[in-house]
């Protein structure tokens, strides 16, 4: 039972990847939103898409692939609905890297 109470914590810590589509409103365009990602979670962030100009008075968004273990991805994703930006998510689970 030992064994199988280490191979699921073993498990949990693989690098896995979820790609999102997150919408960020104008006035979060001066806040470092993304690199957040980054800096608190330890995410590698992706950027695939975006569309944001700096004149532009409306909204941004922005095609992310997330990758770190699957904590670091619901801990990203927790702080993304407490700001409350609009988040598509591509699945509702992390996708194994493997």
């Amino acid at each position: 039972m030992l064994a199988s109470s280490h191979s699921e914590e073993h498990s949990d810590r693989r690098p896995t990847h979820q790609r999102i589509c997150l919408r960020i409103p104008k006035e979060y365009h001066s806040e470092p939103v993304i690199s957040r990602l980054t800096s608190r979670h330890g995410l590698i962030v992706n950027i695939n898409a975006a569309l944001l100009g700096a004149k532009v008075p409306q909204e941004g968004w922005f095609d992310l692939d997330l990758q770190g273990t699957p904590e670091q991805i619901r801990g990203a994703l927790i702080d993304l609905n407490d700001l409350d930006l609009e988040i598509w998510e591509n699945s509702s689970e992390p996708n194994d890297g493997w």
